[in-house]
């Protein structure tokens, strides 16, 4: 027999053997994984034992019905007080808290946003201000926030209120007697305007551009991608989500907000190579958005670099409207639903501004009753239903009962292959494994807290009349702490000039055969639309 002969008879032998080898591997790389779930889920019982919770499945965990989650939660809260631990499946589980005593220690501290979440976001807004975390979250912080001083906030209320008059102009072309407006996408359109113009110096009709109604489309399946992503287990795998159906439609979602994005940059930039316009830059005393961005230098001296610069844009544009036209949308279903009140509101602001042809900076803080009914919204309508923090170090409530901080170790699937993790000791953690207690902050559950609101499901402006007390961490709609919202100023004068200007020109009237269903996104959102029948004043 030759050697050719004698290769080929071993070949199969070779092959059997490293199968089986493979094979070994596998079966040990599968024990280990399940020892270290198994482990993972007994460390997080014995951290939950203080909390009291609903009777979980092993596996299934907390098995809620699709999009009855914010109701599941408000029975929840009901039943176990200040907090729960909320178990999505095996050894993933949130400890949710909605007591005002907890929000404000877990917003008092420094602890980061949960990376094992809020990664999913990553390739659609990138590691900007709402994901960094540390000293470079500082940096970036204290470099934009000369962009929300008031001395930028006064002009930007007559922006707004041209925005807002393009969207009513256009209601008024759409109604009729017997139909409803589905809102919220309008408003969409309006708030997109106004933060291009005000924070992006954009110059053309974002309204009538159907460029951005792509935009405002590819934000709202990367909502619902993002939600359905962190609730499946199947898809926390980047390169099996990536080959997924869901995967890539976030994938061409993503490229279409980059699209937009992208292009208010390349303009942005061009404009600048104008001389005129430099000379204008220079003449202000503080810089807009986009124009601290595109000058800025860090500590170090050197400028912000492109990708930088992108995530900080697509956090704000996604960030700037898609939180303002939920606070709006759903501002606007609550007066229609108590007409009463709207007719309080509508009285206060004809009384200030006549026919609403000029409304200004000094307009703001002369709406005390409306001012009211837009906080009393908020509280029942938060736009932001919860935030996701990882604990670092461990936390004792005013109760008593305490959180530790993260296990010993942790076993993840890299691109370069199974590694263990040091935690919480070492330096060597990975996003794609967070080994501490993530606590989910619920303003939704929050706000409806019968404990900080008696009878949380009343819409009663009065809680926020000028005489009124409260816990400082009962209202947080636009979170709290170090990490509250940076242009929370900016968002308040939108919704005011928005409430103003519509309720001068049409009652708002729910439409009883489709009433908002309130279902948790980034932003909250309603799971049938806002639906409003719109009736012109004359």
């Amino acid at each position: 027999m030759n050697v050719s002969a004698l290769s080929l008879t071993r070949l199969p032998g070779s092959i059997s053997g490293f199968l089986q080898l493979a094979s070994l591997l596998g079966l040990l790389l599968f024990l280990f994984k399940a020892a270290q779930l198994y482990l993972r889920r007994q460390w997080l019982l014995k951290a939950f034992q203080q909390f009291p919770s609903a009777p979980s499945h092993w596996l299934f965990g907390h098995k809620i019905q699709k999009d009855q989650e914010l109701q599941q939660i408000l029975s929840w809260v009901e039943k176990f007080p200040s907090a729960f631990p909320r178990w999505l499946w095996g050894s993933k589980a949130h400890m949710v808290i909605y007591d005002p005593d907890y929000m404000k220690v877990i917003l008092g501290r420094s602890d980061p946003k949960a990376s094992g979440t809020y990664r999913f976001l990553a390739p659609w807004i990138g590691y900007g201000l709402l994901l960094i975390n540390e000293q470079t979250w500082f940096q970036h912080r204290r470099m934009l926030t000369p962009a929300f001083h008031y001395d930028i906030l006064k002009p930007y209320v007559g922006i707004v209120a041209d925005s807002v008059r393009v969207m009513l102009d256009k209601w008024e072309k759409l109604i009729d007697k017997d139909s409803s407006v589905e809102v919220f996408q309008h408003i969409s359109m309006m708030t997109l305007d106004s933060i291009m113009k005000c924070a992006f110096s954009y110059q053309g009709n974002v309204q009538l551009d159907r460029h951005s109604q792509s935009y405002i489309k590819a934000i709202g399946d990367l909502n619902n991608l993002f939600f359905d992503r962190v609730r499946n287990a199947f898809h926390q795998n980047d390169t099996i989500y990536g080959l997924s159906s869901d995967g890539r439609l976030f994938h061409r979602a993503c490229q279409l907000a980059h699209e937009h994005t992208d292009q208010v940059i390349k303009e942005r930039k061009a404009q600048l190579q104008n001389e005129r316009e430099l000379e204008k830059i220079r003449r202000k005393r503080r810089l807009d958005f986009l124009d601290i961005l595109l000058f800025a230098k860090m500590e170090n001296g050197s400028s912000l670099s492109d990708e930088d610069l992108r995530a900080e844009v697509d956090t704000f544009m996604f960030e700037g409207h898609d939180t303002t036209a939920s606070a709006i949308s759903w501002i606007f279903y609550a007066l229609a639903a108590h007409p009463e009140h709207q007719k309080k509101c509508r009285e206060e602001v004809q009384s200030l501004l006549g026919d609403g042809a000029s409304i200004t900076w000094d307009h703001m803080d002369q709406m005390p009753y409306t001012t009211m009914c837009i906080k009393e919204a908020l509280r029942i309508y938060p736009p932001v239903p919860v935030v996701v923090r990882e604990l670092k170090t461990p936390v004792t409530f005013p109760d008593g009962r305490s959180l530790p901080k993260g296990t010993a170790f942790c076993a993840c699937m890299s691109p370069a292959g199974w590694r263990i993790m040091a935690s919480p000791h070492g330096h060597h953690r990975s996003s794609l494994c967070p080994t501490g207690i993530i606590v989910t902050l619920s303003f939704y559950g929050l706000h409806h807290n019968s404990k900080a609101w008696p009878n949380p499901e009343v819409y009663d402006p009065f809680r926020f009349a000028p005489d009124s007390s409260r816990h400082s961490h009962s209202f947080l709609p636009f979170s709290g702490g170090a990490r509250n919202c940076i242009g929370k100023q900016f968002a308040m004068n939108e919704l005011k000039v928005a409430v103003a200007l519509t309720l001068l020109r049409f009652e708002l009237l729910p439409d009883p055969t489709r009433i908002p269903f309130p279902i948790p996104r980034l932003v909250l959102k309603s799971k049938n639309g806002i639906h409003l029948r719109l009736r012109k004043l004359h």
